[in-house]
This record gives C-alpha cells, sequence and structure tokens, in this order.
C-alpha cells in the first residue's frame, strides 16, 4: 500500500466511526449519526474536519486493543448560511460516545479556535458520559471544557443541540452555554440516572420522566428549544444563529427591509374594555415585529412571560413581554429567572431589547416568599439595569409596583418608554389603594360597598392612566396602538449608535 493509498483508507476508515453495525443500531434508534447531523446543519460541501485521526492514549482494561479514528467525536468547521461556525459532533457508535482524555482535547482545540476567530460554535451532544476505563483523566477533560465554556460565555454564541443522552458531569458544559436544544423521546439530561435516583430516594423514574425533553422545557427551564425530531432540531440551531451576531463585538444582524404603511390597525382592538379581562400579548408582538419573524424562547416554561427573538425593519431585536393570558402577566419566580437569562444573553451580544409590559405586580404567597422571589426578582432587575443595548419599553395596560420599576423602567436606564392611552402606571390596583387610603371614609359610611366604589374611581381617575407619570417624564410619549410599529422603527433607529458604558469593576455580583 503506498502513502496515497494509506492515507485514503484511514479516511474511510475514520468515516465510520464504530463501524457499519453500530452505524445501523444508531438508524434502529430513529438517531442520525455525528457526520449525518453535521451534514444537515452545515452548507453544503463546507465542513472541513479537524483531528479525524486522533486516537485514545488508554491502556487499561484492554483499551488498547479498542481503538476507533477520531475517539468518538467529530471536529471541525465550516459555514451556515454562510457564516463560519464551528462545530464538534460526538459519536455515540464509538463507545458510546464517552468522553476520553483526547475526545475532550479534540472539543478544547476546537473551542480556542472559536475563540481566536470570533464565530460560534455548536455543540451536537450524544454521549454516555465520562469513559470509566480511563477514570479521573476523562473527569478532567470535562473540566476542561467547562474552564473553556465559561472564558467564552459572552464573547462567542454556544449553542448545545442534546441528540441522545447527556448525563453527570457532561450536563454542565451545555448549562453554561447560552442555549440548549433537545429532541423530544430521544434525548435526556440529568445530573444522575434512574438507577441511582432509585438507589438514594427509591423514587423509580423512567430517564424520559427525570430528564427528557418535555421536562426539561416546561418543569426545570434547562431546555430552551424542543423538537419533533433531530431534523427540526437542527433547522432551530440555523433560525437561531441568523438571529444573533458572531461575537460579541459584531452588531445585531440586519436584512434588506422594504419600508411600507407601518400602521397596525389590529392593536387598536386588542386590549380588553375591562382592565381583568386577559389578552395574548402574542399578537402585541406580531403586529409590531416584521411578519413571521417572531422566533420564542422557553415557549413552554414560565408561560406569564414571552420572551424570544424577532426582526423590526429587518434588525434582530430581543423582545421581552408579560403575558396577561397566563396568570394575569406576574412575575414570579420563574419567569424572573426566564427573563433576566434572555436579557443578558441580548446585552452580551449587542441586541437591542423591546420590552412590553402589562404586569399586576409580583406573585404572592410562602411558595414565592419561601423560594426566593425576592433574590429572583432581583435577577430580572439587575439584568435590566446592567444591560447597555438599546432599550425601549411600551407599557400596554397595567404597571403596578416594584413590577413597574423592574420591567425595564425609565429609572432603570431604559432608553424610550412608551405607554398606550389604556396605560396603569400606579405603585396598586384602584380598589386596593382606595381599601388603604379611604379606609376610615369607607368604613364610616352607610353603605360600604358604594363607598368603596366611589373611592376607587376617584384613586383610578387620579392614577389608572399613563398622564401623570407622562407628566414626570417617566413616560417618554403616550401613543395609539396602531402607532407602535412605526413609532419603534424610529425610535431604534436613532439609537443605532448609542454608548453607554458601565462603571469600571472586574465584574458584577449579580444575585444568583
Amino acid at each position: 500500500m503506498n502513502k496515497r493509498e494509506q492515507l485514503e483508507s484511514l479516511r474511510a476508515q475514520s468515516l465510520l466511526g464504530g463501524g457499519q453495525d453500530r452505524i445501523d443500531a444508531q438508524h434502529k434508534k430513529g438517531k442520525l449519526t455525528a457526520r449525518e447531523r453535521i451534514h444537515f446543519l452545515m452548507d453544503e460541501g463546507s465542513f472541513e474536519e479537524i483531528g479525524a485521526f486522533v486516537q485514545h492514549r488508554s491502556s487499561d482494561f484492554g483499551m488498547e486493543k479498542q481503538k476507533f479514528l477520531g475517539d468518538g467525536v467529530v471536529t471541525g468547521y465550516g459555514t451556515v448560511n454562510g457564516r463560519l461556525t464551528y462545530v464538534f459532533s460526538q459519536d455515540f457508535t464509538v463507545f458510546g460516545g464517552s468522553l476520553s482524555e483526547t475526545h475532550a482535547e479534540k472539543i478544547c482545540k476546537l473551542m480556542d479556535l472559536a475563540m481566536k476567530n470570533g464565530a460560534p460554535i455548536i455543540g451536537l451532544n450524544d454521549s454516555g458520559g465520562a469513559r470509566i476505563q480511563e477514570g479521573v483523566v476523562s473527569l478532567g477533560g470535562y473540566a476542561d471544557i467547562f474552564y473553556k465554556n465559561t472564558m467564552a460565555s459572552g464573547v462567542i454564541p454556544q449553542l448545545s443541540a442534546i441528540m441522545g443522552p447527556c448525563a453527570g458531569g457532561a450536563v454542565y458544559s451545555p448549562a453554561i452555554t447560552d442555549y440548549i436544544l433537545m429532541v423530544e423521546n430521544s434525548s435526556y439530561m440529568f445530573v444522575t440516572g434512574p438507577n441511582v435516583v432509585k438507589t438514594v430516594t427509591h423514587e423509580e423514574v423512567s430517564s424520559e420522566d427525570l430528564g427528557g425533553a418535555s421536562v426539561h422545557s416546561a418543569k426545570s427551564g434547562v431546555a430552551h428549544f424542543t423538537a419533533a425530531n433531530e431534523i427540526e432540531s437542527i433547522q432551530q440551531l440555523k433560525k437561531l444563529l441568523s438571529y444573533i451576531p458572531q461575537n460579541c463585538e459584531e452588531k445585531a444582524p440586519s436584512y434588506p427591509y422594504e419600508k411600507g404603511d407601518e400602521v397596525r390597525m389590529k392593536l387598536a382592538g386588542i386590549i380588553p374594555e375591562s382592565a381583568n379581562q386577559p389578552y395574548d400579548i402574542r399578537e402585541v408582538i406580531s403586529e409590531v415585529a416584521d411578519e413571521g419573524s417572531f422566533f420564542e424562547v422557553h415557549k413552554d416554561f414560565a408561560e406569564n412571560i414571552v420572551v424570544g427573538f424577532a426582526r423590526l425593519a429587518g434588525r434582530s431585536i430581543g423582545i421581552v413581554a408579560n403575558q396577561p393570558a397566563f396568570l394575569a402577566g406576574v412575575l414570579d419566580i420563574h419567569s424572573s429567572q426566564k427573563a433576566a437569562r434572555f436579557v443578558r444573553f441580548c446585552d452580551c451580544f449587542n441586541i437591542p431589547l423591546l420590552v412590553f409590559e402589562d404586569v399586576p405586580g409580583f406573585l404572592p404567597g410562602t411558595d414565592q416568599e419561601w423560594n426566593a422571589i425576592i433574590t429572583n426578582g432581583a435577577k430580572l432587575l439587575y439584568a435590566f439595569c446592567e444591560a447597555t443595548v438599546p432599550r425601549v419599553t411600551v407599557i400596554t395596560r397595567k404597571a403596578y409596583g416594584g413590577a413597574y420599576d423592574v420591567m425595564n423602567s425609565k429609572h432603570i436606564g431604559a432608553d424610550m418608554n412608551l405607554a398606550w392611552p389604556t396605560a396603569e402606571i400606579a405603585v396598586m390596583g384602584a380598589k386596593g389603594a382606595a381599601e388603604i387610603i379611604f379606609k376610615r371614609q369607607i368604613d364610616a359610611s352607610e353603605n360600604k360597598e358604594e363607598a368603596l366604589k366611589a373611592k376607587e374611581a376617584e384613586y383610578g381617575a387620579l392614577f389608572a392612566n399613563p398622564y401623570r407619570a407622562a407628566e414626570r417624564g417617566f413616560i417618554d410619549d403616550v401613543i395609539l396602538p396602531e402607532e407602535t410599529r412605526s413609532k419603534l422603527i424610529k425610535a431604534f433607529s436613532m439609537l443605532e449608535n448609542k454608548v453607554a458604558n458601565l462603571p469600571r469593576k472586574k465584574h458584577g455580583n449579580i444575585p444568583l
């Protein structure tokens, strides 16, 4: 065999991973192979592999007799929609995709390249965890990856798609990255598996119920996106990348846009006449954003707040919006965490923030207080205060109490604060306020119910409107709902070159 034939033979061997039988087994589970996933993710013919000939160095437990080129992970670079992107894809056909010393080294090398060249990195995870035969060496490999994830955080976008098992220490790399995508019925994440859970706590639970896509998208909030199959998940990855820049030095992407009639009359009829009647804030978002551009994040988790990406006149923006259709749009522990994380991501990568506010306050109750709504609510407050990107708020209806402050108010650094005529900006609702302020008069009256209604109307006339706040300059303009899109396009255009600097410091101490 000459040198050319030797190279071609090794290349062919590398492409087979753990062999055809194991590839067939992967397909029988309804899963793609590591290389097939890369094929569907990257632009046709753009992928360049790095480290195809790497092999593990272990000689314990007869491992020296079992060697596969690439050692269970395919790494390289290429383009996604024409933009440079780095990708590693774990190969379950090689030792169950388990992480070894050399497997980790390949990933770390790729992350170094991504950092140096300022481009996103995508991890396609499908691994049984640390390679037990290597002991502490494999654990060290995980820690090397965690460290690089942390150093890369806020510098380049890091996306993690969970395409199979992701257990034990393996879960912490995706957890540090910006977004986690999971596939229904074929991927799961947990720190300790069902067998350990049964041994320690005597709970009987399946992998799916313990850490499946539905659990992490709705209950824990660990997963930001779920998909019915791997192809759909890969499409989500591509779509997500289209809203975010290559790195922290670039501006948010902007796409060609032809300006037309920006008046949206449908907005005029969305707010119900009764202040206690719900409506879907997504209707407001879809009318304001470019048609079909809203891409929701964390859709099934903490549904009382809606977050996601959209385009406004072709420009990428991040949207945070209270959802009156779920728990009246109150802020609670989970919604505060969800929104804070999203706000910080947008701020990391220069994506302007648009806030739609209709919030009656924070959710009361022992459950919330005992589980630290104070600290968790402060996370959202901190995230907005710290954000230096262009920030615009539109108050559609209620803005009560401390929640008014937290939801990107003028006082915490918002650039433009607009309100619809239906806005109510006050310490609390008219009924509650009247019961406190006019308690003596109401108690002294013959008809307490009538007296309360009268005083409620009196307080409402004074405060259940946007004009007291506008008098003080806390609201920059009161606008008609149908004007919202036009006003926002102009506001964000005006703020395009905003410069804001935080005080010099190592870093703040966010209330975690």
